[in-house]
């Protein structure tokens, strides 16, 4: 009698999870290696940009307020991310007058994905400047988002004067992995694991790290958006670009560099969030040391000379997504304080 009732829990959380998978389990489709069929909410434009000896393009939307302030943001995406999923902050910042500028950094989403880039966050970086001076923008907030954290702090590093100030969304790279003991994977082996991901996977990969095991029907939008890309004949076109761009957030650190941020930086951090880049991949004696992003943050301010983090204490890795009102407002506080 006593199993009874764990017996009848078991029955009941298998009965639950069975319309998820049954969802999971039904036809990706294929929305093109650069998205071809995946709808952004504003006319997409595109840079020419010469990626090593191959032409690309670089695609983006440039949101303009019918009010202006005078006063622009650039949005940087993570790597499970598009400029696409910033569509709750950009219309909250065109709303109160910021000009926003939201570019597909290449290697991702609408953006060009030749077999034979060599990625870096210094080209992406300076791609990105190319773009601002492109549209006419001496400065700009920088804003980015878990891999794109990582990109606006070098940003910011190559290019302090076109950077009025710094927003950090549970960035990676305020530690260097590599130096912490986590081993590098060839980048033959990440290509492989790449192929090997699909809708289910990508899933349960956000629902545990990202959200917290608490799911949103919304959710399911990015989660087709990328297994859209996975899903498309391409010669592994999407694949590859995933595995290099995963070697470089190993190999390029970005955290050296904390101590000459002259401008004032803003870290937003969801405390739930357990992304720990490199885990997977670290033997068992690396991995107990290794810290998730918000037990890094703190620390990693500490070291910047003007630099405040702001937690979201039940929120986790995407707070813009998970909870897009209170961001807003947190993020538009803090462009209002004169630092």
């Amino acid at each position: 009698m006593k199993s009874l009732p764990s017996t009848m829990a078991a029955i009941l959380l298998a009965a639950l999870a069975v319309p998820a998978q049954a969802d999971d389990a039904q036809p990706v489709k294929p929305l093109g290696t650069d998205l071809d069929g995946f709808a952004y909410p504003w006319p997409v434009k595109r840079m020419p940009l010469a990626i090593g000896t191959t032409e690309g393009q670089m695609s983006y939307m440039d949101v303009r307020p019918d009010r202006p302030n005078r006063q622009a943001i650039v949005l940087l995406h993570g790597k499970n991310f598009c400029g696409a999923t910033w569509e709750s902050t950009a219309r909250a910042l065109a709303g109160a007058g910021y000009r926003v500028l939201i570019p597909d950094q290449v290697g991702f989403c609408k953006s060009s994905k030749p077999r034979d880039a060599q990625y870096s966050f210094a080209f992406m970086a300076d791609a990105t400047h190319r773009l601002m001076a492109r549209e006419g923008l001496e400065r700009a907030v920088i804003l980015g988002h878990s891999t794109g954290g990582m990109l606006a702090l070098r940003f910011a590093q190559m290019f302090p004067e076109a950077t009025n100030r710094l927003v950090l969304v549970n960035p990676l790279g305020l530690t260097d992995r590599m130096a912490e003991g986590v081993p590098y994977v060839p980048l033959a082996k990440l290509i492989e694991q790449e192929r090997g991901k699909d809708r289910a996977a990508i899933k349960d990969y956000q629902l545990r790290t990202y959200y917290h095991g608490q799911w949103q029907p919304r959710y399911d939008r990015w989660v087709d958006m990328l297994a859209g890309q996975y899903a498309t004949e391409d010669a592994d076109a999407v694949e590859i670009a995933q595995a290099k761009t995963a070697e470089m957030i190993l190999t390029q650190p970005v955290s050296q560099g904390f101590e000459t941020l002259r401008m004032p930086v803003t870290l937003f951090i969801g405390q739930r969030d357990t992304t720990t880049f490199g885990k997977g991949q670290a033997p068992k004696d690396v991995q107990g040391r290794l810290k998730p992003i918000p037990e890094l943050a703190p620390a990693a301010a500490a070291r910047m000379p003007d630099a405040r983090v702001v937690p979201f204490a039940d929120l986790g890795h995407s707070p813009q997504v998970e909870d897009p009102k209170r961001f807003e407002k947190a993020l538009q506080d803090d462009l209002a304080i004169q630092r």
